[in-house]
């Protein structure tokens, strides 16, 4: 597993959706300060910061942050090895700057303005003049062009994917790049803005692809300062940094240092956090949240605890099933095994009430399904596909499974022994076995943190009721990450995030394709038809009605397909913090982030 990184980043998403449009008062074709989907942007053209951010905040001093897990890179770009996300965005600035208050709004840093067509068929970019990497050289067209022929054959699985698209890349001077392509699409231009950019000088491409330690030259706020292997690494301000007055900019970036300290386990990361040695952190156990920070300094107010409320869908957390593995092939065992967990009773047991059951992939936003029949243009979707929804799913009415809460629900057991039954198992003596061959079932559910661990073997003890043998295994984070991008489990936590805007990143996520390309997020393997088709019309979704149709018909064929144990979500972000570190009032729809906060003066 890549370290947790504490709702950290969320600048350096790369997601995106459909019906880009340029600024309204922009014409097709001549360049514009923003690119927005499906509408135009919130902010004008001569906006001063972002809502959420404060250009009065104080600039100087450190902030301390933790991560669970290790590092063995410093390239988050590419598949090999476990690499720190904060590269992206603190070092490695892209073409634009994503709004964290908008689905899907872009506006200036590298490039200082984007046009593109009606048709959405190219997207030229006019770079800052300005625009420096932190060694001073400027950035220039050539370096756009070296870092997209880069990534598109060097670059994660997601970049090939979407770069890939491109017919033509051409710089017609020093500071206009064009990408021309090979298809309109109605999104890349914005996923082209997102694009990271690299001093053609300081990479070495025969070794791009190469796990290392050494900094990559970025144009960003910040330059890698000290590394300690596998533990920490600091981040230091650019005094020279070029952006640092674009209004995307202002009010974000505040401290002289950033330094990440990764550990091992959740337990010594709070213990770092109660000394006062980590300024900051996400709390993502209820029972800590709930009991764990009644010390002195909490009580004495030096520690606040905030739930913070977001506006994004709440991530779809899951035990995946990997249905590349023959004991999960079969939708009727996957469906019964969804019936053994007792969410009630867990959520009683270890979590104080605390959580939330997820049921959706776009939980808690218009893009859900549930609460929603099906409307004339879902069903006309799924005609295609009469077997891919089943009827609740499609009806709305559907959620996971109700138990009484004992932890031994009689209803529950005896519905998911009958699907098991029908997929071809049944009980002797006791264990689980094939009607036909008499093959035991059991496999192994992989985690990486003790929290995972501790739920896990909870799920393990819920499942051998029904005759099922569960091996949970603990892996260290460099082995679960290498495992996981190659399909090497049975099963697994995972949770996939989605923006307001999902499109083309979806079939990185669930597409047939990614099921067989190593490093990808389809990690159950999905392969059908009908998922396909739902991306491809979010794609092409041509107005509001039809992408949320889309998204919905998306939504129920990937909850029908019972891919995972659905598992819970928070009402918001659980943040702690030392009042010695301060943040804007105002979140944005992402919650709050630590490039909006500062450091109290004197403190």
């Amino acid at each position: 597993m890549r370290p947790r990184l504490s709702g950290l980043l969320l600048l350096a998403l790369l997601t995106a959706a459909p019906g880009l449009a340029p600024a309204a008062a922009a014409a097709p074709d001549v360049p514009a300060p923003a690119l927005a989907m499906r509408g135009t942007p919130d902010l004008p053209a001569d906006f001063t910061a972002f809502p959420y951010a404060d250009p009065a905040a104080p600039k100087g001093g450190r902030l301390d942050l933790s991560l669970l897990g290790t590092f063995d890179s410093l390239n988050p770009f590419i598949v090999k090895g476990s690499a720190p996300a904060f590269v992206r965005g603190y070092v490695v600035e892209s073409l634009m700057a994503r709004s964290l208050d908008e689905p899907f709004t872009l506006y200036p840093l590298i490039a200082r303005a984007a046009a593109t067509d009606a048709a959405r068929s190219y997207v030229e970019f006019n770079l800052d003049p300005r625009a420096r990497f932190s060694d001073g050289t400027p950035v220039t067209s050539a370096d756009v062009l070296f870092s997209f022929e880069l990534m598109r054959e060097m670059g994660r699985p997601n970049h090939r994917l979407y770069y890939s698209k491109v017919g033509r890349a051409e710089a017609p001077d020093a500071h206009t790049v064009r990408f021309t392509f090979a298809e309109p699409d109605a999104e890349l231009p914005l996923i082209m803005g997102l694009m990271p950019v690299f001093s053609r000088a300081a990479i070495r491409r025969e070794r791009f692809e190469e796990t290392s330690l050494s900094p990559l030259t970025g144009s960003g706020p910040y330059r890698i300062g000290a590394v300690d292997a596998g533990a920490s690494v600091t981040l230091v301000r650019n005094p020279d940094y070029w952006g640092r007055d674009l209004p995307a900019n202002r009010g974000l970036y505040n401290f002289d240092t950033v330094r990440f300290t990764w550990f091992r386990d959740a337990n010594s990361e709070f213990e770092a956090f109660r000394k006062g040695l980590v300024d900051a952190r996400f709390e993502g156990s209820p029972g800590r949240w709930e009991t764990g920070y009644d010390f002195p300094a909490a009580r004495a107010g030096e520690v606040v605890r905030e739930v913070i409320p977001t506006g994004l869908p709440k991530p779809y957390s899951a035990f995946v099933f990997n249905t590349r593995r023959a004991i999960f092939a079969d939708v009727r065992v996957r469906r019964a095994l969804i019936e053994l967990f007792d969410f009630e009773w867990l959520d009683r047991s270890f979590y104080h009430g605390l959580y939330l059951r997820t049921a959706s992939y776009f939980e808690g936003s218009d893009l859900s399904f549930a609460g929603r029949p099906a409307d004339a243009r879902e069903l006309a979707l799924l005609a295609p596909f009469p077997d891919a929804v089943v009827a609740d799913v499609l009806a709305g009415t559907y959620r996971p499974p109700v138990s009484d809460g004992s932890g031994r629900d009689r209803a529950r057991l005896k519905a998911a022994l009958d699907l098991l039954e029908a997929a071809g198992w049944e009980l002797r003596k006791g264990r689980l076995v094939r009607r036909d061959t008499g093959a035991p079932f059991a496999f192994e559910l992989m985690v990486t943190t003790r929290e995972h661990e501790r739920l896990a073997l909870a799920y393990a003890s819920q499942l051998d009721r029904a005759g099922i043998t569960a091996q949970v295994r603990y892996v260290d984070a460099v082995q679960y990450d290498a495992r996981r991008a190659s399909y090497d489990f049975d099963m697994m936590p995972y949770a996939w995030g989605q923006s307001l805007s999902p499109g083309n990143e979806q079939a990185f996520y669930f597409g047939a394709a990614a099921a067989d390309t190593p490093g990808t997020r389809n990690y159950m393997g999905a392969k059908t038809p009908a998922i396909d088709a739902a991306i491809a019309a979010l794609l092409a979704a041509s107005d509001e009605a039809d992408y949320l149709a889309a998204a919905r018909v998306l939504d129920r064929v990937l909850v029908s397909g019972a891919y995972g144990v659905p598992l819970f979500h928070t009402p918001g972000q659980w943040l702690a913090r030392w009042t010695r570190i301060a943040r804007p009032q105002r979140p944005s729809l992402y919650g709050t982030v630590p490039e909006t906060w500062w450091r109290v003066p004197g403190r």
